[in-house]
C-alpha cells in the first residue's frame, strides 16, 4: 500500500461497479461527458487498475485495452495530488513494459499534458475535439 492506497489490476467483469463509481464522478458529473460516450463498450476487454483507499473506497481509475493505449485515466477530486495518479501511470507503464510493449500512447486533456510529461510523455499531435474537451495525443517510447 503506497501511503494510504493501493493500485490492483482488475476485470470488468468481477469490478465494474467501483470503476463505474469513479468514472461517472469524474467524467459524467464533474466534466459532462455524455455517457453514450463514456461507455463505449470497450470495457470488457480490456484490462483495468484500481486505485483503493486504506477504507477500501474506489478512487480511481486506468483502463488497459493491451495495444499499449492508456485510457480512462480518472482520480476521484478529493485524492488528486496525493500520488494517485502517478501510482496508477506507473503501474500502467510497467504492465506494458512487462508485455514488451515498447509504444505506450494516450490521449490527454490539455490541462493534463505537464502530469503525463513529468512521467516521460511526449505531445505527438495536434489538439483535436474529444467529449467536448480539448486534448492531444502523448506517446511514451
Amino acid at each position: 500500500m503506497k501511503d494510504n492506497f493501493v493500485i490492483q489490476v482488475v476485470s470488468w467483469q468481477i469490478h465494474s461497479a467501483p470503476l463505474k463509481t469513479v468514472r461517472e464522478e469524474v467524467f459524467i458529473k464533474e466534466q459532462q461527458v455524455p455517457a453514450e460516450l463514456e461507455w463505449d463498450g470497450l470495457d470488457e476487454t480490456a484490462q483495468h487498475l484500481l486505485a483503493l483507499s486504506s477504507a477500501g473506497e474506489a478512487i480511481g481509475c486506468v483502463r488497459l485495452p493491451g495495444d499499449g493505449s492508456i485510457g480512462r485515466m480518472a482520480v476521484l477530486k478529493p485524492w488528486r495530488g496525493k500520488g494517485v495518479g502517478s501510482a496508477l501511470l506507473g503501474k500502467a507503464v510497467e504492465l506494458y513494459r512487462r508485455q514488451e510493449i515498447k509504444n505506450i500512447t494516450l490521449s490527454a486533456q490539455m490541462h493534463a499534458i505537464s502530469f503525463y510529461e513529468k512521467s516521460g510523455f511526449e505531445v505527438c499531435s495536434g489538439p483535436y475535439w474529444d467529449a467536448n474537451i480539448l486534448h492531444v495525443d502523448m506517446r511514451l517510447q
